[in-house]
C-alpha cells in the first residue's frame, strides 16, 4: 500500500484529526486531493459560484466524512493495482465489501469500540484475498470471483489452489505493517462465531458484518455472530435497513457504479474452472523449482568463511525462501546429547546459554532424534518450557523444526517464527523444507570437517614442538656436561700454570653446538650446518671429549680405529658427534662395571650402487634385553633414573635417517654393536 495512504489512514484513526496536517498530507496525493475537492464542491455540499480550496474542502465535508473517504479511496486504488481487475466485473465484489465497511462501523459505535474507523477499514478489506487470487490465478479463479462468499468457496479455494482468500488477504495486510488486529479480522472472516467467543472485538465485528451484508437478520449464522458482539434483534435490524442507502452513497462519492449489481445472478463456487490444469504437471513443476532453488541455496553456503558466515547465510536464505519472520539455530554438541543455541541477529546472545536435552521428549528433541519436520503453534495447548521459551525469543506464535540431517547424523536444527495462519502452507511445503535443511547440513560438515582438520593440525604442530623441545632438552645436556667438565680441567690446568688452548676451543666448539641444537627448535627440527663432516676427526674429538674432562670412569676405556686416509660424509660434524656422543654415552652407561667401548671406522662400504662409510660403536657391556631391542630407537620411558628421558638412540635414528642413511644393532650378552651407514660426500667432479 502507498506510504502516503498509510499515513492518512493512521492520520485518521486519531482521536484529534488536525485540518492543516490532514490537508497536507492529502495534498500529496493527486488522486486523493482531486476526490475530495470533487465532492465538497458538488451539489450535496456546495450552493455557491465560489470553489472551495482543499483545507477548506476538508471542513466542509467533516470529519467523519474524510475518514470515510480517505480510507474508501485509498483501498480503491489499491484494488484497481491488481493486474487483471479490470477486465472482471467488480460490482458485486464492491458492493459486499462496501456493505461490510459500512455495518463494522455501525456495530463498531454500537458497542462503543474506540477505533470506529479500523473497523470500516477492517470491512472494506476483509475480502482483500479474492482480488489478491484474481490477480495470481486470473484462468483458475476468475469464475469463483464472482461466486458466493461462503464456506463452500474456501474449501474449493484450498483444494484448487492451495490457499483461502482470507489467508491471502491476512499476509497482504501483514506486509502493510498495520499495528493492529486488521489481519487477524480479515483471516477469521469465515470462523464459526463458537470458536471466536474470547476473541479481539474487531474480528468479532467483521464477522458479523461480513455475514450480516450477505444475508437475512433472521439467519442463525447472523445472530450467533450478533449475539458475541452483544447486539439484539431490533438493532440487527435496523443497522440491515439504512446500511444499504449508506453503501449506494459512498460508492457515488468513489465514483463506483453499482447500477444493476442487484440483479447480478451470484452462483455457488465450483472447481469446473480448473479440470482442465494437469496436477501432474505442475507437481513436477513445482519439484523443479524447488530443486533449482535449494541448489542455488546451496551454492550461496560454499563461500561463507567460518561456520558464524554460514549459518547467517543459511538464516538469511530461508526468510527470504519461506518468508520466515525470524530463524534461529540450535546446534548438536560434541557428545551428541543436546542441542545448544548459536546467536544469530540481534538481542539473541542468550541463546549461548540455551540447551535442548534430547531426553526431555519436547517436540524439538523429537524432531532432531528422529530427523524430521515439525510445527509448533502457540494456541493454548500444552507445550514443553523449551518450546515456549523459543516463542518468546522469536517474538511469533508458531515455529517450524528443521532438521539439519545429513546422511550420517542430525547436525541441528533451525527454528523458523512464522504467522500461526501461516503454517497450513508450511507443511505442504514439507519436501522444500527438509531440502533446504539437507543442503545446510552438507555446507555445516564441510565447515565441520575442516574444523576438525584445523583442530588436528594445531595437536599435530603442538605435539612436534612438544616432542622437539624434549628432544633438544636432551641434546642439549650432553655438550653442558662436557662443557662442566671442561670447565674443571680447565680450572686445574689454569692453577698450575699449564697451556689451556685446546680446552678453550673445545669449549667455544660445545657452546656453539648448544646454540645450533637450540635454534632448531624454531624450525621444529636440528639445525644442520652445510659443511660435511670428515669422520676420523670427529670420531677423534669425541673419545677425547670424553677422556680429557674424566666424563668417562676409570673403569671405562674409549678406544678409536680410524682409517688412514681422510673419509667425509654428507653429515655436518655437528650432528655426527651428535650421534656418536649419545652412542658413547649410553654403552657407558650401560656398563657400572666398567669395560670397553670401540668407535670404529670400516672405511666404504657399497649398498645398492651407493657408497657409505660404515661407523661402529661397540662394547663388551651386558647387553640390551630382547623386549628393549624390540622398541631400540622409539622414545621409551628410562630404566636409568632421573635425569634421564629414554630419548637417546630415539634421536641417533632421526638424525641418521634424516641425513639418508641407516643404522642396525646387534646385542647380547657379550655386549652391543652399533653399525651405521652415512652417505659419503659427493665432490663436484664427480
Amino acid at each position: 500500500m502507498p506510504q502516503i495512504l498509510l499515513k492518512l489512514i493512521e492520520q485518521c484513526q486519531t482521536e484529534e484529526v488536525g485540518m492543516s496536517a490532514l490537508a497536507e498530507l492529502v495534498s500529496k496525493d493527486p488522486g486523493m486531493a482531486g476526490k475530495i475537492l470533487s465532492i465538497a464542491n458538488s451539489s450535496a455540499y456546495h450552493r455557491s459560484n465560489r470553489k472551495f480550496g482543499l483545507e477548506h474542502s476538508l471542513m466542509t465535508l467533516g470529519v467523519e466524512m474524510i475518514k470515510t473517504l480517505v480510507i474508501s479511496e485509498s483501498v480503491f486504488q489499491v484494488f484497481n493495482n491488481f493486474s487483471h481487475s479490470n477486465s472482471t466485473d467488480l460490482r458485486a465484489f464492491w458492493k459486499h465489501s462496501l456493505s461490510s465497511a459500512v455495518l463494522a462501523r455501525e456495530i463498531a459505535e454500537l458497542i462503543s469500540y474506540p477505533h470506529v474507523e479500523e473497523a470500516y477499514l477492517a470491512g472494506l478489506m476483509h475480502d482483500v484475498g479474492r482480488l489478491a487470487l484474481l490477480a495470481t490465478a486470473p484462468k483458475e479463479y476468475s469464475t469463483n470471483f464472482l461466486a458466493k462468499d461462503d464456506e463452500i468457496l474456501c474449501e474449493i479455494e484450498e483444494r484448487t489452489l492451495k490457499i483461502t482468500h482470507q489467508e491471502a488477504g491476512a499476509w497482504l495486510i501483514e506486509r502493510w505493517n498495520l499495528d493492529s488486529f486488521l489481519s487477524d479480522s480479515v483471516l477469521y472472516h469465515h470462523e464459526s462465531p463458537t470458536r471466536l467467543g474470547n476473541t479481539h472485538p474487531l474480528i468479532r465485528i467483521v464477522l458479523l458484518a461480513h455475514l450480516l451484508s450477505d444475508n437475512d437478520v433472521e439467519d442463525p449464522s447472523v445472530k450467533a455472530a450478533a449475539s458475541l458482539c452483544g447486539i439484539d434483534a431490533e438493532d440487527l435490524t435496523r443497522m440491515a435497513t439504512g446500511a444499504s442507502s449508506q453503501v449506494y452513497k459512498s460508492a457515488e462519492y468513489l465514483g463506483i457504479d453499482l447500477s444493476g449489481v442487484d440483479d447480478l445472478k451470484i452462483q455457488t463456487a465450483t472447481e469446473g474452472a480448473v479440470a482442465v490444469d494437469n496436477s501432474a504437471h505442475k507437481q513436477l513443476s513445482e519439484e523443479v523449482l524447488n530443486l533449482v532453488l535449494t541448489s542455488e541455496a546451496g551454492r550461496s553456503f560454499s563461500p561463507q568463511q567460518g561456520e558464524a558466515a554460514l549459518l547467517e547465510s543459511m538464516a538469511r536464505s530461508a526468510r527470504i525462501l519461506f518468508d520466515f519472520e525470524d530463524t534461529t539455530v540450535l546446534l548438536m554438541n560434541g557428545a551428541g546429547k543436546h542441542l545448544v543455541g548459536v546467536p544469530i541477529g540481534e538481542n539473541k546472545q542468550r541463546l549461548k546459554e540455551f540447551t535442548v536435552s534430547l531426553t526431555s521428549g519436547g517436540v524439538v528433541s523429537e524432531a532432531a532424534l528422529q530427523r524430521r519436520l515439525a510445527f509448533i503453534v502457540g494456541d493454548g495447548n500444552p507445550l514443553g518450557v523449551a518450546e515456549e521459551q523459543l516463542l518468546r525469543i522469536l517474538k511469533c506464535d508458531a515455529f517450524v523444526c528443521i532438521p539439519l540431517s545429513s546422511r550420517s547424523r542430525c547436525l541441528g536444527i533451525l527454528i523458523a517464527g512464522v504467522a500461526k495462519w501461516q503454517v497450513e502452507g508450511m507443511r505442504k511445503k514439507e519436501r522444500f523444507l527438509k531440502s533446504f535443511g539437507e543442503q545446510a547440513a552438507i555446507a555445516l560438515e564441510t565447515a565441520f570437517g575442516e574444523r576438525g582438520e584445523a583442530s588436528r593440525r594445531v595437536a599435530t604442530v603442538v605435539e612436534e614442538y612438544r616432542e622437539a623441545s624434549r628432544k633438544i632438552a636432551h641434546e642439549v645436556n650432553n655438550p653442558l656436561s662436557i662443557i662442566k667438565n671442561y670447565l674443571s680441567v680447565l680450572d686445574s690446568k689454569l692453577e698450575r700454570q699449564e697451556p689451556v688452548l685446546g680446552e678453550i676451543s673445545i669449549l667455544n666448539e660445545e657452546i656453539d653446538r648448544v646454540g645450533v641444537i637450540v635454534q632448531g627448535l624454531t624450525d621444529l627440527k636440528p639445525a644442520v650446518r652445510e659443511n660435511a663432516a670428515e669422520v676420523n676427526r670427529v670420531m677423534r674429538d669425541v673419545a677425547r671429549l670424553f677422556r680429557d674432562t674424566e666424563f668417562a670412569p676409570d673403569a671405562v676405556k674409549i678406544l678409536v680405529h680410524t682409517q688412514d686416509l681422510p673419509m667425509e660424509t654428507e653429515t655436518n660434524p655437528d650432528t655426527l658427534k651428535q650421534i656418536l656422543v649419545n652412542l658413547v654415552k649410553n654403552a657407558m652407561e650401560a656398563m657400572r662395571s666398567g669395560g670397553e667401548i670401540q668407535i670404529v671406522n670400516n672405511g666404504h662400504v657399497n649398498k645398492d650402487g651407493s657408497l657409505f662409510v660404515e661407523l661402529c660403536v661397540t662394547d663388551n657391556g651386558p647387553g640390551i634385553p630382547p623386549d628393549i631391542l624390540r622398541n631400540l630407537f622409539q622414545p621409551v620411558q628410562s630404566t636409568k633414573g632421573d635425569g634421564h628421558q629414554g630419548l637417546g638412540l630415539s634421536i641417533v635414528h632421526g638424525l641418521v635417517k634424516k641425513n639418508q642413511g641407516m643404522i642396525t644393532c646387534r646385542s647380547g650378552s657379550k655386549g652391543t654393536h652399533f653399525e651405521m651407514l652415512l652417505p659419503v660426500r659427493k665432490r663436484i667432479n664427480q
